[in-house]
């Protein structure tokens, strides 16, 4: 456990840099926060206002308000920020991929060595997506702790126990690993490691009591008779809606999402079973899984971020393998030094990530500097733009019990449902974006927050490659408030009249907020 002890304070360290989620995240953080704060009050939950595309479980959640539970608790004597709530959330669910990579880990190690074991450890530190994930509030995040279970339980031969770990991780989660998991299974049987009747005895049971599990507490939840996954993979699969949030080529996954996660150690896949035929058990599930998967045009990494762990388990028996050579000439001294190298190389791919990540929150970042400059007013009505409620915004980060915090989306640009917040958090570049320009007149500049950009490179500056930074969100605060449409338009047509040019507001509908990302 004490190579899991550097995971863990890299996932920590993560979560301080990063402590804001994105909409994606949204469901199951404000589910945890609700859980915590409103307990049985289903009434005031956030998912019956925002409910989503598709339902998801409350499963997970209610495992993270658990563990949570004490600091929640602390939190309400001491009266700090709930911030604090929502990071040590997230690093408890980092911890529970952690320790479940642990388990994997070890039932690795008995079958391939202690030194491909470590090999695996380095991979999995030096590489920026799994752990970053790890702590992301997703349901495939929920889903990865059951999947290293699940592999633990294979390579342990433990039947039963690979079963009940997998199948919660496809009926309660994520339904798509049924295509990984069905795949080693009929892998398996061929193999004749698992005889039909056992597999048969085990699949039953836990395909009964997982569906009552979810069907039985999560209708409570959502007040309707449901199985969340089940409508999901309905919405996915046979509907196949999910290309309505955006559609990638066939091999996206091959030359984009891969690369990416693994770095440099991808090209070591390629020997990978010239050197050890035993990683096909890894790479021909991962194989299947991500080409069938292909066929949805609608793909994000974070779809294929279970097979990382069985990627890096054949490249970690690669890099151990090239490192046992280092003897035998200076060829192989070479290659053995390089799969050092390229660690180190990784490394430095991933701290530029985690740099990039950290300019994409900008919305939670508008919501502590508010609290920041205007925390001690008794009486806020706050406005959350599109924008910032999908970039940081949650129920943690609404800190102050006194003001009224509104997401609500349509309303027009400068009309009066705007103009009777006390503050707004609005979407812009500079004053002169469509959104901002519309209440220069009766609002003032709080503040600005800056969001990622773009990538320069300089090869006359140090370090080359700069991340570069640009205004996406404006803090306004409200100067004066018209307390009806038919006034702001007198006070206009009376500014006209003394030689003023400016022209009353036009009124613009607000880009409605595309719902979660649950596909």
């Amino acid at each position: 456990m004490q190579w899991e002890v550097l995971m863990l304070i890299l996932v920590v360290i993560e979560v301080l840099i990063c402590p804001y989620t994105k909409v994606e995240e949204s469901f199951n953080l404000q589910a945890t926060h609700d859980l915590l704060y409103h307990g049985l009050h289903i009434d005031k939950y956030d998912h019956l206002e925002f409910p989503g595309v598709v339902p998801r479980t409350f499963i997970g959640p209610i495992v993270l308000a658990i563990t949570a539970s004490p600091i929640a608790l602390l939190q309400r004597l001491m009266q700090f920020s709930k911030l604090w709530v929502q990071i040590f959330a997230r690093i408890c669910l980092g911890l529970g991929v952690v320790f479940s990579f642990s388990l994997f880990r070890k039932s690795y190690e008995s079958e391939f060595g202690q030194s491909s074991s470590r090999w695996l450890v380095f991979l999995t530190l030096s590489q920026f997506h799994f752990l970053f994930y790890s702590t992301r509030t997703l349901p495939n995040t929920f889903a990865v702790i059951l999947a290293l279970l699940a592999y633990h339980n294979w390579l342990k031969r433990n039947v039963r126990g690979f079963i009940w770990s997998s199948g919660a991780a496809i009926i309660i989660f994520r339904g798509e690993l049924s295509i990984l998991f069905g795949t080693i299974l009929i892998f398996e049987l061929y193999r004749k490691k698992i005889s039909f009747m056992e597999l048969l005895k085990n699949v039953v049971p836990a395909g009964v009591v997982l569906i009552s599990l979810t069907v039985a507490i999560d209708s409570i939840f959502w007040r309707r008779l449901l199985w969340p996954e089940g409508e999901v993979l309905w919405f996915n699969v046979v509907l196949n809606q999910s290309h309505e949030w955006g559609t990638h080529p066939f091999l996206w996954y091959w030359y984009s999402a891969i690369p990416r996660s693994l770095g440099i150690s991808a090209i070591l896949l390629i020997p990978a079973v010239v050197l050890d035929r035993r990683l096909l058990q890894f790479l021909l599930p991962v194989t299947i899984y991500i080409l069938l998967y292909s066929f949805l045009p609608h793909k994000e990494l974070r779809f294929i971020i279970y097979t990382m762990p069985l990627l890096n388990a054949a490249i970690a028996r690669v890099c151990s393998i090239l490192w046992e050579r280092r003897l035998k000439s200076r060829i192989e001294a070479l290659i053995a030094i390089s799969t050092v190298v390229h660690i180190l190389a990784n490394a430095i791919f991933a701290l530029f990530l985690l740099r990039i990540s950290s300019f994409n929150y900008p919305g939670g970042e508008a919501m502590q500097i508010l609290h920041e400059q205007h925390g001690l007013l008794p009486s806020v009505h706050v406005h959350i733009d599109v924008f910032p409620a999908q970039t940081g915004v949650s129920r943690f980060t609404q800190i102050n019990d006194n003001w009224i915090y509104n997401k609500t989306e349509g309303l027009k640009v400068g009309g009066p449902d705007m103009m009777s917040y006390t503050h707004l958090l609005v979407e812009g570049s500079s004053p002169e974006s469509w959104r901002i320009k519309h209440y220069m007149r009766t609002h003032h500049i709080l503040s600005v927050i800056s969001g990622f950009s773009h990538v320069s490179l300089d090869y006359r500056d140090f370090p080359p490659v700069k991340v570069r930074s640009k205004p996406r969100i404006y803090i306004l605060h409200k100067i004066a408030q018209p307390t009806s449409f038919e006034e702001m338009q007198g006070k206009a047509a009376l500014e006209q009249q003394t030689d003023d040019n400016t022209s009353p507001d036009d009124h613009v509908s607000v880009k409605k907020k595309p719902t979660r990302d649950e596909t």
